[in-house]
């Protein structure tokens, strides 16, 4: 039998790694998963939808042979649809939504032998860079159960730092994976813009902002994820620029000497904990080492103009979405059918003219060029991922009284990491730091539109150079 130190000492593809050479079983590897699970799973709220069953059958009718073939993974209750099953989004309108089709994305997964048990929390729609939701609770930090896992993946980044799987699926509209790749001390990438499909029942979301992929342990398991599910599907709107080589290649390849601009200072006007810049200073000292050029820029970003167009984008969708789900139950939709945060945001589509929408659109795409202009003269940005350590819970929760007070604090916890979902870079929290309390504190490193393949070498010379696979949370 497996044991969990073995277990937990494998990354995903050391996993697939050992069901193809018939050392382990997938049967036994999703028995691990579901002895963890059952450990830690009461502690910390990571999963909040079991599939047992889909994934007990998918084993004994007999596993597709791919890349990571026998692995067990975890859905985000967001973004993802798999046949025969709920995906609630935290949202109460939807508890009944039972999947007639599987999401491409779940397609593509199920086709590289992924062997998939239940799904992880996020907020009501996303909403919040905290995994707290009326309907589920809230999701606690491995490292610090008083503290947030971070969102809207934080279900999928506490089921990985707590050791139940290697990877988990995430999705990023504002740095929902980066955020809690950040909080649990996880490798975190937001693709390109399209990188990943989204159908075939949505084109895109958000107005293309938001992407979906994996938080993980290591940097060759985030390659081997997005080479399994990368690329448009027949009928998707726009396509992510395509990869010269697979993703995995890049992993083994080194970087060469970067051009690397770090900055601490927010866009918008808010002020950086010591930790987070103390973390990049780090990283940036970090980087120099290994050779690259590195000195202190960043573009000139009108960081309140970008966060009110973003917002009529967002509170948008987010209409669509609520009304859609209340019009498949044959009623209108009401101000207690969502959390106080998703309401305001509902009510603020409600009153905004409809042009707004094409010139907040406008003023985005003016972003992405400027940004572009900007990377130019540089291959990497560097920066904090989250402005402050891992919050206590509560704070961030989207029914509070006090709403303006909580949109205050959550716009002064993540300035960093909406720009690049809005300009559809690559993105993606390091995890390089570790506060004075033992606080995960990440690192983001964002490069050109469309190209991955030098982030993931820079990664792969950062875990080699300074390796966190051993760090495990005190769980």
């Amino acid at each position: 039998m497996l044991s969990f130190a073995d277990y937990r000492s494998h990354d995903a593809l050391a996993l697939a790694d050992l069901v193809r050479t018939k050392k382990v079983t997938p049967q036994e590897l999703l028995d691990a998963a579901l002895a963890r699970a059952a450990e830690v799973n009461p502690k910390i709220n990571a999963i909040v939808l079991e599939h047992e069953d889909v994934g007990r059958k998918a084993i004994k009718d007999g596993l597709p042979q791919g890349p990571l073939t026998g692995v067990p993974y975890l859905l985000k209750d967001l973004g993802a649809a798999l046949k025969g099953t709920v995906t609630t989004g935290s949202l109460s309108l939807a508890r009944e939504s039972v999947a007639e089709i599987d999401s491409t994305y779940v397609e593509r997964c199920k086709k590289a032998g992924l062997v998939i048990f239940g799904k992880t929390h996020s907020p009501e729609l996303g909403l919040s860079p905290s995994s707290e939701s009326r309907m589920f609770g809230a999701t606690k930090n491995p490292w610090d159960t008083t503290r947030i896992a971070g969102g809207s993946s934080g279900g999928a980044a506490a089921a990985v730092a707590a050791g139940i799987v290697p990877v988990a699926h995430a999705t990023d509209g504002g740095g929902s994976i980066r955020i809690p790749a950040s909080c649990c001390g996880l490798f975190g990438l937001k693709p390109t813009r399209a990188r990943t499909p989204m159908g075939p029942k949505r084109g895109e979301g958000w107005g293309g902002a938001s992407v979906g992929h994996v938080v993980s342990r290591s940097v060759r398991d985030s390659a081997a994820f997005l080479d399994a599910t990368h690329g448009p599907a027949a009928g998707d709107p726009y396509p992510a620029p395509p990869p010269t080589r697979p993703f995995l290649d890049e992993v083994k390849t080194a970087p060469g000497r970067l051009r690397i601009a770090f900055s601490t200072k927010p866009a918008i006007p808010t002020e950086a904990h010591p930790d987070a810049i103390a973390a990049v200073r780090d990283a940036a000292k970090l980087c120099e080492s290994l050779g690259h050029i590195v000195e202190e820029a960043a573009p000139a970003i009108d960081g309140m103009q970008i966060m009110q167009a973003q917002g009529i984008v967002i509170s948008a969708n987010v209409a669509f979405t609520v009304d859609e789900a209340a019009e498949a139950l044959g009623r209108t939709s009401r101000p207690e059918d969502v959390e106080r945060a998703t309401w305001f945001r509902v009510e603020n589509a409600r009153k905004t003219d409809s042009s707004a929408y094409a010139r907040a659109m406008n003023t985005l795409h003016a972003l992405g060029r400027t940004v572009a202009n900007f990377m130019q003269a540089y291959d990497v940005i560097l920066q904090p991922t989250a402005a402050e350590p891992p919050l206590k819970l509560g704070v961030l929760n989207m029914d509070r009284e006090d709403l303006q007070q909580m949109f205050r604090e959550m716009i002064s916890f993540i300035p960093y990491t909406g720009i690049y979902n809005l300009t559809g870079q690559p993105s993606a929290n390091i995890p390089l730091h570790w506060n004075a309390q033992g606080l995960p504190i990440g690192t983001m490193f964002t490069t050109r539109y469309g190209d991955e393949a030098t982030l993931f070498r820079l990664a792969a010379q950062l875990e080699q150079a300074r390796p966190w696979k051993d760090r495990h949370a005190p769980l």
